[in-house]
């Protein structure tokens, strides 16, 4: 039987989908001619204000629930051909409530991979992360598919989001030897667009910058500014969920990061120059008791075996990610947001 789950005329479901991933998505999907498209969250992270502009779609459906419930589960994703596996505490969640975050970050993605078992879901996409190469002196260079874990030096909320990350794509790897579930897992890099939020620690930063600048603020550089961020735009993303879908892969983990990485000087010069302009940066130490993820030294996140595997590679880089962001920002929506 074919691994590929097409999109036009089947059911789909996205867990954890009041998000900024799972409304862009949504529209994908949805533009793609899915028949449906059921959006599944408690709420206790999603917004309201993710969605608001799909809520009208006479093909979207907004189900509450909780991946700890699997009840829950078993009823919305019956009759679904493919599942996006979104939900997950990220760092900073899991800094506050580690117990609640290795609850939905493992028990909720086995709770998920059995309710598509017993309802014959086609195949699954978990939503990973380039956490799983971990934090700290050892991530440097070239981060491609095999890259060890590194945990030394880095926060532990970081090492525990990336392990419970670890454990997840092997919850797949399992299910697909066990019960011949089909899956795709893909390690995002930070996702940065348009209906941004301020829970995830690096793409927080460019939202915090824009709001110093338009406050007439100088913006804040961490350390020297020469430190690496890898990250990638929420449309190309929701293209690479798609495309994981109606390929032919399984049994695979793939990066999907955006074109090049980036320095955080020069991710504040090019937030403050589309933001208008405003003072110049000052270089600051970080806060005591603050999560700040940092990495050894300069890498990139290789994309091309998505490629490879799902025909997939980014197209947005980073001043037209962000022009589109502050566009949003900045228009009716954001602010109302």
């Amino acid at each position: 039987m074919t691994a590929a789950v097409p999109v036009a005329g089947n059911r789909f479901v996205i867990i954890g989908g009041a998000s900024l991933v799972g409304s862009a998505t949504a529209g994908e999907l949805l533009d793609h001619g899915a028949a449906e498209v059921v959006l599944f969250d408690n709420f206790a992270f999603g917004s309201e204000a993710a969605i608001a502009h799909l809520r009208d779609h006479p093909r979207l459906k907004l189900v509450r629930g909780d991946v700890m419930r699997m009840a829950d589960l078993l009823r919305a994703t019956e009759g679904a051909a493919g599942v996006l596996q979104l939900a997950a505490f990220m760092t900073l969640s899991m800094d506050r409530d580690p117990w609640g975050g290795l609850d939905v970050n493992i028990r909720g993605v086995q709770n998920a991979l059995e309710a598509c078992r017993a309802n014959k879901v086609r195949k699954v996409v978990f939503a990973s992360s380039n956490a799983v190469y971990g934090y700290g002196p050892g991530v440097s260079g070239e981060l491609v598919e095999t890259t060890p874990f590194h945990s030394h030096g880095a926060p532990p909320a970081a090492i525990l989001y990336g392990a419970s990350k670890i454990i997840g794509e092997q919850l797949c790897r399992d299910y697909k030897r066990k019960h011949g579930l089909d899956y795709v897992v893909l390690r995002y890099s930070t996702v940065y667009g348009e209906r941004q939020h301020y829970r995830a620690a690096n793409a927080l930063y460019i939202i915090e910058t824009y709001d110093r600048v338009k406050r007439g603020e100088r913006p804040q550089v961490f350390g020297d500014g020469s430190e690496t961020k890898h990250f990638v735009y929420v449309g190309d993303l929701a293209r690479a969920n798609r495309m994981a879908f109606e390929s032919e892969a399984t049994d695979v983990a793939v990066n999907t990061s955006g074109p090049a990485p980036i320095t955080t000087l020069e991710l504040v010069r090019l937030v403050t120059e589309l933001a208008g302009g405003g003072p110049e940066p000052e270089f600051v130490g970080n806060e005591p008791g603050k999560v700040r993820l940092t990495s050894g030294g300069a890498f990139r996140i290789a994309h091309e075996e998505a490629f490879r595997v799902i025909g997939w590679k980014p197209e947005v880089d980073m001043r037209e990610g962000l022009r589109r962001l502050i566009a949003w920002r900045e228009g009716n929506e954001g602010r109302a947001g």
